[in-house]
């Protein structure tokens, strides 16, 4: 089986439709009265519907599209895959709590693989086709227009596509209210909603800066503990995610405070934060891509010390730092002296300094090991 996670409206249930009409597949949503009778009738009535139990040439590819809001879905899919796995392809999406059938005492451990869908990047939107086999994709000049309209609309299909702020600012706000008070509500059963809103709101407005719990806490006029599982519940959402300070061999190093990142960048309102923040989830979808794909072991870290040296981010290839980043929305500014400090500290291969108004130049900033300014094309062109 294939597990495709990701935010609401990333595209999961358009590429399922897709995959289902280029191979004359089955696709079920649990929105649909009559799937989630036949899913509570049990595993036979849709093997019936598919017609698995007849002599066929090959193999259907079966998608269950928010399955995971049925209470027993594991042990459910857990059946029909136990029963039927010689006879079918399963994919299943969801933009929610997909990530609990990683957890201690999981009854379809073994029988999946998960993937992670991610908001449109540079690469994709300039230059699709992509190499499964290669960590960093072959360089390739992208028109400008492209990084400005990620930058201003986000890397959500719908607003990207139409590129139009009115209709952005709608998306945006009806996304939130289905995710807040519809999927959180339904699915978590937390009661206080409008609290959590307003942590919503914080966490768009502290976008990149370290998550203070204590202060959160004293805002909202909740415990600290109760702020930490709403932020769980928040990321396992995908409205965010928290990046963690790499302290290892830095004996300065802060070792538990997160940063804070949006999957939809563009709801921040400040332009350096907004930056930063597109960077981030361009590098974590990165990392992402080569865990998923075998590629080796990958991680992405912020890095500060307690006497507030800090460098943005490093990428960390199978426990060995490999680059470091630090965004900069002008090339006016110098080599950060912090971007040098933590590279001879982390011994990592590569170091840039990201300045966002460097136009792309038809170099590869991977040959160069000393602490250079680079254009953003020139970074987010190597990933996916």
């Amino acid at each position: 089986m294939l597990f495709l996670s990701g935010p609401r409206q990333v595209g999961k249930t358009t590429l399922a439709r897709v995959l289902i009409k280029n191979t004359e597949g089955y696709y079920f949503n649990w929105d649909q009265l009559d799937f989630r009778q036949k899913i509570l009738s049990g595993s036979s009535a849709i093997a019936e519907k598919v017609g698995l139990d007849q002599l066929r040439a090959d193999q259907p590819l079966i998608a269950f599209d928010e399955l995971h809001k049925y209470t027993h879905w594991k042990n459910w899919l857990k059946g029909f895959f136990d029963h039927y796995e010689n006879k079918v392809h399963i994919l299943v999406t969801g933009s929610a709590r997909m990530d609990i059938f990683r957890k201690g005492g999981d009854s379809l451990m073994g029988r999946y693989f998960h993937y992670r869908m991610h908001p449109l990047s540079l690469r994709e939107v300039s230059h699709p086709l992509l190499d499964t086999t290669s960590i960093l994709q072959t360089p390739f000049h992208p028109e400008k227009e492209h990084l400005t309209q990620l930058l201003d609309f986000g890397g959500f299909p719908e607003p990207y596509s139409r590129a139009n702020k009115a209709f952005s600012n709608r998306w945006q706000k009806l996304r939130q209210q289905q995710l807040i008070y519809e999927d959180i509500r339904d699915l978590s059963h937390i009661q206080e909603v409008a609290q959590l809103e307003v942590l919503a709101l914080l966490i768009c407005k502290q976008a990149g800066q370290t998550c203070k719990y204590s202060s959160l806490a004293q805002q909202i006029r909740v415990s600290i503990d109760t702020i930490r599982r709403w932020l769980d519940t928040l990321e396992s959402f995908y409205y965010c995610y928290r990046l963690r300070p790499w302290h290892h061999n830095i004996a300065t190093s802060l070792r538990k405070e997160p940063k804070l990142y949006l999957w939809d960048w563009s709801q921040i309102k400040d332009t350096g934060a907004k930056n930063e923040n597109m960077i981030a989830s361009h590098l974590l979808k990165a990392v992402h891509w080569w865990n998923d794909l075998g590629l080796g072991d990958f991680e992405l870290f912020y890095l500060r010390t307690k006497d507030q040296k800090e460098v943005d981010f490093l990428v960390v290839q199978d426990s060995k730092p490999w680059f470091l980043v630090e965004v900069k929305t002008s090339s006016r500014q110098a080599i950060s002296k912090h971007l040098n400090w933590f590279q001879q500290k982390t011994k990592a291969k590569h170091a840039f300094q990201v300045c966002m108004d460097l136009d792309y130049v038809d170099a590869d900033c991977f040959e160069h090991t000393q602490p250079i300014k680079i254009s953003a094309e020139n970074l987010l062109m190597r990933l996916v």
